[in-house]
Formats: C-alpha cells, structure tokens, sequence
C-alpha cells in the first residue's frame, strides 16, 4: 500500500496527529484536485493551524514545516455528504406527522462507528439528518468528523457553528409514500393532498405567530406563548434554515416547489428519483434569493443506487439523473443516505453518473463544493483554497478509479483516518470489533473477543 513518509522523520504520520495545532505541515509532489481550479500535477499543500495556507505549484515551503512526500498520490478537499443517517439518530415520534422543533441533535452518538466508516470513506463534512417518515421530522445538524483524538466526547465535538456561535443544520421535511403513512392515524396525512394542506396550514400559523412577535416589539407582556415548532418555521422563513426535502416522484417535486414559492423559503430537493422528467422545470426555478444576493435556486442533493429495489415511487430511479439535470442547468451534489449507500463507496458514485453521463468536473463537484454550498459551507469547506479549512483527502489514484483506495483523511489539519493504522483499517474494511458502539449489546461478546486473541 503507498504510504506518506516524512522527509524530517522518516516515519508515517501516527493516527491522532495534531501537527495543524503546532507547525506547518507541507505535502509535496500531489496530484491536486483543487475543485474550483485547475488540477496540479506535483503541487504542493500547506496547512497551518487548521487551514489551508497555500496550495499550488512553485509554492515556497515554511522552513519550519513538517514535509510529507505525497509523489504518486492524489489530494483533494474533503468530501461533503448532503443527506446522512449516521449516529444512531432519531427524532420525530408517531405522535403527529409535523415535529420540526425536534432537533436530531439531541439525539445523536457521537462516537458511533458510523462516523469513522465515513471518514474511511473520505467525507469530513456531514448533514445529518432525521428520517422521511414526517412531513417535518425535526432540524438537521451539519458536523464535521473532528475524530483526530479518537471518539468525541459530545455531540458538541463535532458539530458545526456559524460565526455567531450558533449551531448550524437545516429542516428535513418530506412528502410522498413515507410520510403519507395510509390510514391517516395520529393525523398523518394519508394522501398527497393532504399532505400539502397540513404542510400549508403549519407554515401560515408561523406566519401569525412572526407577525405578532414582531408587532410585540419590546413589550414582553404582548408576545405570544413560546413555540419551539413555530420558531423552526419562522427560521426557514427568514432564510436561516435551509429546508431539506425528502421527495422522489416529479408531481411532488413540483408540489415542493409551489410551497417554497408561497412561503419564501430556501430548499434542497432530495433524492429526486424522477427529477429527469421536470429537469428543465427545476432548472429554470429561482426561488428566493441565497446569501450572494444570487436566486438560491432548487439545488437537488441525487442519490445513485446500482441495484433494484426500494419503495414504489423511486422505481424510475435513473443512474442518467445527475448528468440529465446538468445539462439542463440545475445544481447536482450527490448524498448517500447511509445506510442506503455506504459512506465507505462515497467516490464509486460519482463514478456511475459519469458512466452514466454526467461529467467528470460536475462529478467531483457534487461530491465537494455543491454540497458545501447546499449547507451554506462553500465558505469553509468544498474545495482546497487559502483560508478555507484544512480538510482533504489524501488517494491512492484517480477519485473515479474503483482500484483507488482513501489512505489518510484530515479534518481542519489534523489526521482523523489513517488506512496504515491496524485500528482504523478495521473501519475501512469490516471485522470483528467495527461497530464498536453496538458490542454491548452482544450477548456473548465478552467470550468472542478472548476468543478472538484481540
């Protein structure tokens, strides 16, 4: 297996590395996947201090940097996945089919085994999401994999925060077979008509509940009974919260389109099974302006399944998708749903859409940057640009070879996945002792590992 060596240490950088923390660290002679620029053959990338200092060719090395000689591979940024299950999550109950003041966050193992297949795979950056079966199961968390030091404590760890300290993440919302739930129990909706009315009546009941906050102003006695549900809605209203949409078949595509047009909010269309039939119809949608000033748009997070079955609707599921919508125009970042697709097989998917027709660039952009931007993360992460955070990937080959294998990821200059280390290569590959965070629950565990020699 090709491996880094130092040209200072002659040794492999150990899993747990923290050199962004200290001194510079250059990787020399990379093939470099920039994203948003040309590919540099025998480039050079330098982080410090958890970002991106300099990357190019010609680029002058920091006397005091550790130097890695990465002749032979391929670097690029981080992997983004728009639409992920990992954690062991949960949020919205049975109780009713519109919860959006549940937060997945509350829910999630930070030290699930999950997280370091991802970062086997390559991925750094995570929306993690609450399931389909609601017409809003709960906001969404966007997390970065900071796994350097081993399993994080918190959930805090790992989560991603804005500027002002808040905590970033979206709203899943729905429509279609799932959240439908026939039978209408617990007032779900039990048709595709009714599904846009609960969903329609929600929104307008946020809408009273901004204005009276607003004609409150300052005079606490006038505002209304706190609404956690409602702030979410009013959030997604505003623009602070991107609503991710659960949707396959073209009809509710459109439906989508209808509520974010009346009610003025910014949307993510996902898995978007039948998106071929309305690409132009999703194309030519502006929507509400984004934070550039720019038409958001309807930017659609695909996901490519190469084997057959699944639930009805997806049935026309095509693995042309992402090159049909770019050739019409519309934004493509493509997400695994994992465990629907495995996070470890991340690179093999923009393979099949370019087998299918998509092209190489739009391929590993929706791999990176469009899904950054579909998170409001371009800024951060996405692509390898000075001031952006030290987040890549380091390859054995091309991205879109099946033979390439992911040997190192880094998130914000710290080594998280390291494919030397026996541990980590557990991860990569399965075995005995993987999902770590399931073993208490095995009933002979205990004997298995003695067994085991480990």
């Amino acid at each position: 297996m090709l491996r880094l060596f130092a040209v200072v240490a002659a040794c492999f950088v150990p899993a747990g590395t923290s050199l962004a923390q200290s001194t510079p660290a250059a990787f020399t002679n990379a093939r470099i996947i920039t994203i948003t620029g040309d590919t540099i053959d025998g480039g050079t990338l330098v982080v410090h201090d958890g970002e991106i200092v300099a990357v190019g060719d010609g680029v002058v090395v920091p006397s005091d940097a550790d130097v890695y000689d990465a002749a032979g591979l391929t670097i690029m940024p981080g992997l983004v996945d728009t639409h992920s299950h990992i954690g062991g999550i949960g949020a919205a109950d049975g109780s009713g089919p519109i919860q959006p003041g549940v937060r997945v966050f509350d829910s999630i193992n930070p030290r699930s085994s999950g997280f370091k297949r991802a970062l086997a795979g390559g991925l750094t950056t995570l929306n993690i999401m609450p399931g389909s079966g609601h017409l809003s199961s709960g906001q969404t968390v966007y997390a970065k994999l900071r796994w350097a030091e081993g399993p994080p404590t918190s959930v805090d760890d790992i989560a991603v925060r804005d500027d002002s300290g808040a905590m970033m993440g979206g709203l899943k919302m729905a429509n279609g077979t799932n959240s439908i739930r026939t039978g209408g129990a617990n007032g779900f909706p039990g048709t595709r008509g009714k599904s846009a009315y609960l969903v329609r009546e929600r929104f307008l009941k946020a809408q009273e509940y901004r204005d009276a906050i607003e004609r409150a102003g300052d005079d606490v006695s006038k505002l209304p009974a706190r609404d956690l549900g409602l702030e979410a809605l009013v959030e997604v209203m505003s623009g602070a919260r991107i609503v991710h949409h659960h949707t396959h078949r073209a009809d509710d595509i459109m439906t989508v389109l209808r509520l974010a047009d009346e009610f003025g909010f910014r949307v993510v269309l996902h898995h978007v099974s039948e998106a071929w039939v309305v690409a132009d119809e999703i194309a030519a949608y502006e929507g509400v302006d984004g934070p550039d000033g720019e038409p958001w748009g309807a930017p659609c997070s695909i996901i490519l399944i190469d084997s057959p079955g699944g639930k009805l609707e997806a049935a026309s599921l095509i693995l042309e998708t992402g090159g049909v919508l770019e050739k019409a125009g519309a934004q493509v970042a493509i997400h695994t749903d994992d465990w629907i697709t495995d996070s470890r097989l991340f690179l093999r998917y923009a393979a099949l859409a370019v087998r299918a027709g998509m092209s190489r660039e739009a391929a590993l952009r929706a791999l990176t940057i469009e899904g950054a931007r579909m998170l409001d993360m371009s800024d951060r992460v996405g692509s390898l640009e000075v001031g952006k955070d030290a987040d890549f990937v380091l390859l054995s080959g091309d991205p879109l070879a099946l033979d390439t294998r992911v040997l190192q990821t880094w998130v914000e200059g710290e080594l998280a996945f390291d494919l030397s280390d026996e541990d980590d290569r557990l991860y990569a590959e399965g075995g005995l002792g993987a999902a770590h965070d399931i073993q208490p629950y095995f009933c002979c565990y205990d004997h298995l590992i003695q067994g085991s020699g480990h």
